[in-house]
């Protein structure tokens, strides 16, 4: 990772019932983004991760991985659990079992 990575401001949208978490690169017009929708959940708020998005003009940098710390983050402090039905989301979630009460079963 360069030192690119600390230029990175992640902010949060709600969309609809859903929203987006959407990563600033400073000196770029480009941004990346992880979106997520509710599940319909009887007794908990669960939020499914669609899509993580990077554009090539700013991969390599790590950002994928922050977006999905953010959305870990939030899970933690708002007392959500995650559906990782994106890919990478899935992924980083093997990689790191200590999430492991954060996803919705």
């Amino acid at each position: 990772m360069s030192d690119d990575t600390a230029k990175v401001t992640i902010t949060h949208h709600v969309q609809g019932q859903g929203g987006k978490y959407v990563a600033h690169v400073g000196g770029s017009q480009h941004t990346g983004y992880l979106e997520w929708e509710p599940q319909e959940a009887l007794e908990r708020d669960v939020r499914v991760a669609t899509h993580t998005v990077v554009p090539k003009a700013i991969g390599g940098r790590g950002i994928a991985a922050q977006l999905v710390e953010r959305l870990i983050a939030d899970a933690r402090e708002q007392g959500f659990t995650i559906v990782p039905q994106c890919s990478y989301v899935a992924k980083k979630f093997d990689q790191n079992p200590d999430w492991s009460d954060l996803k919705a079963s």
